[in-house]
């Protein structure tokens, strides 16, 4: 337990330090190394990765929209209903997100308008591992379905028999993504920003991933001839807040949601309660046991943080000093704190709120900002997947009503030519 009343002001900065992400040198040349291998061999370079990492025997990269189909077929009817359900409710709260053109007259004779418009091509990038993730595939292919993005390309590590989950598939389907690539790593991210023969460059990546993906990601979006990303990535987290009559083993069982995600995966616990710190450490300790990652959950554990503040208002203040990526709110009026809550990827009010739900079924996006990014960064939307951009029009009275501020100011700054460029109408208009 830490007393944070007893800190000192650097003490309470290690209190809050993330675990360190790999980001050796070692690492970038690594990446940089796969992304230059891959600009210059292409489908070859990509499919001898895959190959080494994935699956030995792969001999292309595309995985056809009919065994897309096959695969999407053997889910249960089960899995069908719950992922049907996941993407009624993304779908919906994501189109709520629809934003308006706006037109505007700035004044006489001057319009201007702001329009929305879908990016032309995104590359979702699903990990492999252990398990498959179809939640990250709605978390990414139905804002992309909604925003109407033309082109979607989904890119994930094949199994060892050259195949994809069946619930990935599923997803897929669903969310109407047709081109599909069977490779994963720092070489897909580096195929998808840099094209390939087979794969045509889209114009942002999205995505979870290890280090090797993170770095790539970073590496390609500082090339003027790669790609945007979605934001900037680190291991999971969480923080829960919580008052006195918080429910332990609802506390403990959310600490072990995140600590399961991996060993590097972070999980706070800040309370004003002595009493429930003892309590969540026991049911840690009982609920852990049954856990099927019970390894990596233990180890993440092992690195938790229990921060016993003097108020609730305090333990706001910490929170808020984190930004931590979920935030739990356990507390008698939960959403009495929502106007203090400032940093956080993506909140959950009250004890029936579990992270869980954003994870995968509420409606919410639950890509969302790591590692303190979340004071800066904001959780994904539809907005991410599409480009604004501004129009402006001004009339023969407009242009004359304007002009002379505009001239004004371009001589000011020096700027003949901009000067000169309404200069030339005005003496136009003057003729007519």
């Amino acid at each position: 337990m830490i007393n944070w009343n007893n800190l000192t002001q650097e003490e309470r900065a290690d209190a809050l330090a993330r675990p360190v992400m790999t980001n050796s040198a070692s690492l970038k040349q690594t990446v940089a190394d796969i992304i230059a291998r891959v600009e210059a061999g292409g489908d070859s370079a990509v499919l001898d990765y895959t190959r080494q990492f994935d699956c030995p025997t792969l001999d292309v990269l595309p995985l056809s929209v009919a065994r897309r189909d096959e695969l999407a077929a053997k889910v249960s009817p089960e899995v069908e209903a719950a992922i049907d359900t996941a993407f009624v409710n993304i779908k919906t709260f994501h189109e709520a997100q629809v934003p308006e053109n706006i037109t505007l007259t700035t004044s006489p004779g001057v319009v201007c308008e702001q329009r929305f418009v879908a990016l032309e091509a995104v590359g979702l990038y699903i990990p492999g591992g252990s398990a498959p993730l179809p939640s990250t595939a709605l978390m990414l292919g139905v804002p992309a379905l909604v925003a109407k993005v033309p082109r979607k390309v989904l890119c994930t590590p094949p199994g060892k028999d050259g195949s994809i989950a069946p619930e990935i598939a599923f997803v897929a389907k669903r969310c109407g993504i047709d081109e599909i690539y069977l490779c994963g790593g720092a070489q897909a991210i580096a195929a998808m920003a840099l094209g390939t023969q087979t794969i045509a460059q889209v114009d942002k990546i999205f995505g979870p991933g290890n280090s090797f993906v993170t770095e790539a990601k970073q590496q390609v979006s500082q090339r003027a001839d790669g790609a945007a990303i979605d934001m900037p990535a680190g291991p999971s987290e969480v923080l829960v807040l919580a008052d006195s009559n918080a429910n332990a083993a609802f506390v403990a069982s959310d600490l072990l949601s995140q600590a399961e995600h991996g060993a590097d995966s972070q999980a706070i616990l800040v309370t004003d309660s002595k009493a429930l710190i003892a309590n969540a450490k026991r049911q840690v300790d009982q609920q852990i046991r049954g856990l099927s990652r019970a390894d990596i959950a233990t180890a993440a554990m092992d690195n938790a943080r229990y921060i016993l503040t003097e108020t609730m208002e305090q333990a706001v203040e910490v929170s808020n000093a984190y930004a931590p990526e979920h935030l739990i709110v356990q507390t008698d009026d939960a959403r009495s704190l929502l106007p203090a809550l400032k940093n956080a990827g993506s909140v959950f009010l009250g004890a029936w709120s579990p992270e869980s739900a954003g994870d995968y079924a509420s409606g919410t996006n639950h890509v969302l900002p790591t590692y303190g990014y979340a004071k800066n960064y904001s959780s994904l939307g539809l907005l991410d997947f599409m480009r604004r951009y501004t129009v402006q029009e001004l009339s023969e009275s407009g242009l004359q009503g304007l002009g002379p501020a505009i001239m004004t100011l371009a001589a000011a700054e020096g700027l003949d030519a901009h000067e000169k460029a309404v200069a030339l109408r005005l003496d136009a208009l003057k003729e007519k």
